[in-house]
């Protein structure tokens, strides 16, 4: 039997963050993939915007690692040669009712840190971007885009070049509470069992068969998981109207359809909310072009322009959600020994957006539920979450 220190269960970008981190601590990792490479689920199929922290309840798991973490993102980029773009983000009123609102959002920025917002009036946000239509907005400079592969390469070699390892096509399938930690059964090619004193739980979607799979977690330590799904579309001919993200102010349920860039300047709109439940089959990525049809009178309250027929499927991605439709968002869930009761495992449940932006400052937050001191979270208490 293999023994090591840590083992990392999911190498997407949290899973990678926690490795480097755990690593930089001088901990022996190895990371466990059941896919072929990295980064292949939720990771790879969102909108790579680094957010600004803007909208999350205040005092949350998501306010909270939300802006340190994109803070500590944009010098890692910039440190890792990681391509970015700090572009920013439009938050637009097409209706004079909705100016009240870009005052309540503007303060529950400044709740969560984000001191940034500034008021644009109309004239000067449709003189900035001529194909905008608006009463008036928010313009949040600390919003940009990054390419989020490129950080996972950058985010694996770090942890590479401080002895980390990677297995991938090496699916946990059962693991087992011992005296000294974990005996984990791992699958694939060449079946192999490791004993590790930490585990953690960073399997994304995949995050609740781990923990359901290891022998003496009481089950309701669990919670349930909702799956959304997100689909985006891009526009069938030319380059993005718009050179910053452009986000109307938020609807009751989501964040309304909103336009985002990629780092090639194409522009793509969405993500909406098709709601899966718990499915346990394989997930369907295929993108209906016929969802598309809602969404063209919400662009076109503030891109009037938007021709017809011009959005065609362009990708999906599911969220790990704690929460259903018609319920309050559900926070991040950090699990670790505090709350479960079982030394050395940090389960991580429901890590959507802003998962992404907040990835450094998560990987944080569980190196302290193992008891390392923080490098990015200031006050410790303010980290942890159960």
């Amino acid at each position: 039997m293999e023994q090591v220190e840590c083992v990392v269960v999911g190498a997407g970008v949290v899973g990678l963050a926690v490795a480097r981190r755990l690593a930089r601590a001088g901990r022996e990792v190895i990371v466990l993939e059941a896919e072929e490479a990295i980064g292949t689920g939720t990771s790879s199929r969102n909108s790579e915007v680094i957010h600004a922290g803007i909208y999350y309840p205040t005092g949350s798991l998501r306010a909270r690692l939300c802006v340190p973490g994109r803070d500590a993102l944009y010098d890692y980029c910039t440190g890792h040669g990681v391509e970015h773009r700090r572009i920013g983000k439009l938050i637009v009123a097409t209706e004079e009712e909705q100016l009240p609102k870009l005052a309540a959002i503007r303060a529950q920025a400044a709740a969560n840190g984000v001191t940034d917002l500034t008021e644009i009036d109309a004239t000067t946000a449709m003189r900035w971007e001529p194909n905008l239509r608006t009463v008036g907005a928010l313009l949040s400079p600390s919003t940009g885009i990054i390419d989020s592969h490129g950080l996972m390469l950058a985010l694996l070699g770090d942890a590479e070049d401080l002895g980390a390892m990677l297995a991938l096509l090496s699916p946990l399938e059962r693991s087992h509470r011992t005296a000294a930690g974990f005996e984990l059964e791992v699958g694939g090619a060449e079946p192999m069992r490791i004993a590790c004193s930490t585990l953690v739980n960073a399997a994304g979607l995949g995050a609740w068969a781990v923990a359901r799979g290891l022998e003496g977690l009481d089950v309701a330590h669990v919670p349930p998981r909702v799956l959304a799904k997100g689909n985006y579309y891009a526009l069938a001919a030319g380059r993005s109207p718009f050179s910053r993200l452009v986000y109307p102010v938020p609807v009751e349920g989501g964040l309304g359809v909103h336009l985002t860039l990629d780092l090639g300047g194409q522009a793509r709109f969405g993500p909406d909310v098709e709601w899966l439940g718990d499915v346990n089959g394989g997930i369907d990525y295929a993108v209906d072009p016929a969802r598309a049809d809602s969404f063209y009178d919400a662009v076109r309250a503030y891109w009037p322009g938007l021709p017809d027929n011009a959005l065609v499927p362009a990708y999906s991605g599911v969220r790990p959600k704690l929460s259903g439709p018609g319920q309050p968002q559900a926070d991040f869930l950090i699990q670790g020994p505090g709350a479960h009761g079982m030394a050395g495992l940090v389960n991580l449940f429901g890590i959507e957006s802003p998962g992404l932006t907040s990835c450094l400052a998560i990987a944080d937050a569980v190196a302290m539920e193992l008891g390392e001191a923080p490098e990015i979270l200031n006050h410790s208490r303010g980290a942890q979450g159960s």
